[in-house]
């Protein structure tokens, strides 16, 4: 129950914090009229979408009906936000889902060889792809890949979406990042188990050597490890946006930025609400999880 409230208050928070930054932007009337219209048109059309009454007011509003759902309409579309943002949310989970996928696959392998090989080959790749990873900005790494494999070899398309295709430059990129982070961080976690007494003693009474390391160190390195997935879910949704418009993805990454451009407000607060409440609950989950890893946890 307090970790429920702590979900509502994160969620509260963040929708109270972007409400008032893009109030920052301006008012967004003098876009949607002709650079010639009368200031008397203007008042009205300011009234009419009720920025013309004090922001607090405004906050109390949006409030009230935020919570029963209603984020108000499109300033350009004139839709319902919600439903035009949870019809992008499909394809983001897609891409965020397969970058972690990915993430994991490669991740996960590498950073217990490092460990576990501390000081070889191996162990000198895994941190020179960490350092890679974390060190190629998105966008860059984006751009390069439709260079090489759309531009250049024309294997893959550089952008859109709708098949399995479309999905692999984009995937591979926002899954870049979070490579780097899980092996260093699988790898760091790692050392530490295996140095302690009961590996020691498994390795030296004869444990063979993929049991000691998966049943032993790996799972006692999970809970972590699970920290890191949750947190990167929730990175990877709301990291997607520039990897999104670099390649068209039609996602809610895409969809937030044409929006954020368009100070079309009603669907940036739409798309924020549903990444920190997408956010909140994975970490929710994860807390759930930590009690199933650790029987200690469950005792507490």
């Amino acid at each position: 129950m307090k970790r429920l409230v702590q979900v509502a208050l994160v969620v509260l928070l963040a929708l109270t914090v972007v409400f008032f930054l893009i109030r920052l932007s301006g008012d967004p009337t003098a876009l949607f009229l002709p650079p010639d219209a009368p200031k008397e048109q203007i008042d009205e059309y300011r009234k009419l979408l009720g920025f013309d009454r004090p922001i607090l007011i405004q906050y109390a509003d949006f409030m009230s009906n935020a919570v029963q759902g209603d984020f108000g309409q499109s300033l350009r579309s004139r839709e319902s936000a919600l439903p035009l943002v949870l019809e992008r949310l499909p394809a983001t989970f897609q891409l965020a889902i397969s970058a972690l996928i990915l993430s994991l696959l490669i991740a996960i392998p590498l950073g217990v060889l490092s460990a576990y090989k501390r000081n070889s080959v191996f162990d000198r790749i895994g941190v020179a792809l960490t350092v890679l990873g974390q060190a190629v900005p998105s966008f860059w790494l984006g751009l390069l890949l439709i260079f090489t494999f759309a531009a250049t070899f024309n294997v893959l398309p550089s952008g859109g979406g709708g098949t399995a295709m479309h999905l692999i430059l984009p995937t591979i990129t926002l899954a870049a990042y979070s490579v780097a982070r899980f092996t260093r961080f699988t790898r760091s976690t790692m050392l530490d188990v295996l140095r302690k007494d009961y590996i020691r003693t498994a390795k030296a009474s004869g444990v063979p050597t993929f049991r000691l390391v998966a049943r032993f160190a790996l799972k006692n390195s999970l809970i972590p490890i699970i920290t890191l997935v949750a947190l990167d879910l929730g990175t990877l949704l709301g990291g997607a946006v520039i990897t999104e418009v670099v390649f068209a993805w039609p996602g809610i990454g895409r969809l937030l930025m044409q929006s954020l451009m368009n100070r079309d407000f009603p669907i940036v607060l739409a798309g924020v609400f549903i990444i920190a409440l997408i956010y909140a609950v994975i970490n929710f989950i994860a807390d759930l999880l930590y009690a199933y890893v650790n029987p200690q946890i469950r005792v507490k």
